[in-house]
């Protein structure tokens, strides 16, 4: 048999899908965040998810 090919698995995949309703100007906020820290979408609410959350465990 042939060794396993392919990536190999990660600590902590992100397997989970998280589906939000959003106006476009929400969606242009989020593009211009996005083209302004060189980051995708995912990435951005990441990040907006972490500062809440610091914010909301400093009070």
């Amino acid at each position: 048999m042939s060794p396993r090919t392919g990536r190999p698995p990660v600590e902590n995949p992100k397997n989970i899908q998280l589906k939000i309703r959003a106006d476009q100007a929400l969606m242009d906020d989020l593009d211009h965040c996005c083209k302004a820290l060189n980051k995708n979408r995912s990435d951005i609410i990441r990040l907006g998810i972490q500062k809440v959350k610091a914010e909301v465990d400093g009070k």
